[in-house]
């Protein structure tokens, strides 16, 4: 999957995150006892402390939890995986929020968790740093050891918190909550998946070429297109002053090959970095009329949108897990440029191998995603998958068959890769709002007798419930 935006989704990476305004000064008194919350959390084996956070009517902690490197062979080795706890009050749901990246360190609240104005639990997937077992196996990286890194969170504190639980996440933050219901359908109550990508068969990713093919309008797809192949039309002046720009911040190109191979994939994640992150209002900021434009505000135009230090070994490094599991599970999209003659691309749409060092050895399991399809397809139970309506990722969707029950997929009109149930149309956000609210277990009598009556139990803070993207520097999912 792929890279070089410098946004990313407040699901995460979260997307639609949101919060509840400070009604109370403070954590309200636990319904289930008077031991104090941090006691409780600190009182589960393998649990330690990193810091806690204050924040109003909330106890934010950010922990250690020491977990099995193979949980197939938990007396092999373990590490520590950082995990934060947004507490509420025990008496409400939780919703476990994954990222599939590094975990936040700041409060924040996903949107299913201001929805039914519980308490939160962030994971920070394996091998993100710090989060990664030294030595490094990174045969130990795949779906089934996260599910089961999640698993034994989820069994450790749903001692602490008894009621009712929702997993969610946006891109692989949504993939991962996919994988995880289907390793461990009985843990949670419902899931909540967004603008989650599902690379069926690796290769083949048409449904991304004829994305691009009508996304927008031909307006802004014809001004994109101009600026990408005006950018590989000067590569030589281009790449001087990449050069340039490379040495003055002390950027290597060793895990990509070079810096011809790196100024290439920049240039060809330019349109999808635009779908992905900005919406078709934006257009008007790129040039109307690239072959007359100056070297600079092709450059410029290039850099803020997918990001010119991404592929240098100082950008891919903090993604190297991520991009391991695109070339070994997940599976990545190749895209076609048929706006720009073949003599001005020289290595295409580059695939994940070139983006991990060559001492990670790699190997493709085709299987993976034909799996995890089939199970969602015929026994997916109270799971939501929302998708942007002019986000690339959503070109291969998961998509519900005759054995789905109470699960449900729905497109945000003209919404990019921060799509979230808020950017629904009416009814559907209603409904959504309804089904999340009861597969927590604290629907109001008024929503359980009429679903368009559903809104978010608790209010939007600006500073906990941050809706849409932001800036960051990878366009991957």
């Amino acid at each position: 999957m792929r890279k070089a935006l410098r946004w990313l989704l407040a699901l995460t990476v979260l997307i639609g995150t949101m919060s509840t305004a400070g009604a109370a000064t403070a954590a309200e008194p636990e319904a289930t006892g008077t031991i104090d919350i941090k006691e409780r959390l600190l009182s589960v084996p393998g649990m330690s402390l990193i810091e806690e956070k204050p924040y109003t009517g909330y106890r934010f902690f950010v922990l250690n939890y020491t977990q099995p490197v193979d949980h197939r062979r938990p007396a092999k080795g373990t590490f520590q995986q950082r995990i934060t706890v947004l507490h509420k009050d025990v008496a409400r749901p939780t919703v476990f929020h994954t990222g599939g990246y590094s975990v936040s360190t700041t409060p924040r609240r996903s949107e299913p968790t201001q929805i039914v104005d519980g308490n939160q639990v962030s994971m920070e997937y394996r091998f993100f740093t710090p989060s990664r077992p030294d030595p490094a196996d990174w045969s130990k990286l795949d779906i089934w050891q996260a599910a089961s890194d999640q698993h034994r969170i989820f069994t450790a504190l749903k001692k602490i918190y008894p009621e009712n639980w929702i997993s969610t996440g946006g891109s692989k933050g949504g993939m991962t909550a996919t994988y995880y219901e289907r390793f461990y359908p009985r843990d949670m109550d419902g899931v909540v998946a967004y603008v989650a990508p599902n690379d069926v068969v690796n290769k083949e990713d048409s449904a991304y070429d004829r994305f691009f093919r009508t996304v927008g309008t031909k307006e802004c797809r014809d001004r994109l297109n101009a600026v990408q192949r005006e950018a590989l039309v000067r590569r030589a002046p281009l790449e001087k002053r990449y050069e340039a720009y490379a040495a003055e911040n002390g950027y290597t190109f060793d895990t990509i090959g070079s810096l011809d191979r790196a100024y290439e994939a920049v240039v060809l994640d330019y349109v999808w970095g635009f779908w992905q992150y900005s919406t078709l209002a934006d257009c008007e900021q790129i040039p109307a009329d690239a072959k007359n434009a100056t070297d600079d505000e092709i450059w410029t135009s290039i850099d803020t949108i997918s990001g010119f230090s991404f592929y240098t070994d100082q950008g891919l490094s903090p993604y190297t897990p991520y991009y391991y599991q695109a070339g070994t599970q997940l599976g990545a999209p190749t895209i076609h440029f048929p706006h720009i003659e073949k003599k001005y691309i020289r290595y295409g749409y580059q695939p994940p191998r070139n983006f991990v060092p060559r001492s990670i050895p790699m190997r493709f399991e085709p299987s993976a995603m034909r799996d995890i399809d089939t199970w969602v397809r015929h026994n997916a139970r109270q799971m939501l998958f929302v998708y942007g309506e002019n986000d690339p990722w959503g070109a291969e969707p998961f998509r519900l068959g005759h054995g789905a029950r109470d699960s449900h997929v729905f497109t945000a009109p003209g919404m990019n890769h921060g799509a979230n149930v808020a950017g629904l149309v009416e009814k559907e956000k209603a409904f959504a709002t309804a089904r999340i609210l009861d597969w927590a277990g604290v629907a109001p009598s008024a929503v359980r007798e009429n679903p368009a009556a559903a809104k978010p139990l608790a209010k939007f803070d600006a500073k906990l419930d941050r809706r849409g993207v932001e800036r960051e520097r990878t366009l991957r999912p």
